[in-house]
């Protein structure tokens, strides 16, 4: 698993725990950002990036998101695959990681994270983002 792929492991995991616990304290959120990844100063500002950007615009997110998952409202979503895809829309939309890389990473997570369901689930919500970006 490559250094960022690992920091965006981790970002999923407190977008996560954001979705189930909306009123902790993200002090103590940021703090396990950093001690997963071993306090890597590139790494972390890479995760802190990710993590407070999809925060920052999780409503056009959630907005994006609903719009091409067809049939499917946020609160029908895993709560895993809701929050690999707002990490994944925000990362093709915001960064200028290639979005094929965005979109493997996002379908990755899925199907380590997510059900047997999930991976295709992602992937096929994420390839209309795309084409969508592209017009």
């Amino acid at each position: 698993m490559s250094r960022r792929s690992r920091a965006r492991e981790v970002v999923l995991q407190v977008l996560y725990e954001d979705d189930l616990n909306p009123d902790r304290n993200m002090a103590v959120a940021d703090e396990f950002l950093r001690g997963r990844l071993n306090h890597d100063v590139e790494l972390v500002a890479f995760a802190s990036e990710l993590l407070s950007g999809v925060r920052r615009n999780r409503g056009e997110l959630n907005a994006l998101l609903e719009a091409r998952a067809e049939n499917w409202s946020l609160a029908r979503m895993a709560v895993t695959d809701r929050n690999v895809m707002r990490l994944a829309i925000y990362e093709m939309l915001y960064t200028d990681t290639p979005s094929r890389v965005v979109l493997n990473e996002a379908i990755e997570l899925a199907r380590r994270y997510g059900s047997k369901q999930s991976a295709p689930f992602v992937n096929g919500v994420l390839d209309r983002v795309l084409r969508d970006q592209k017009k």
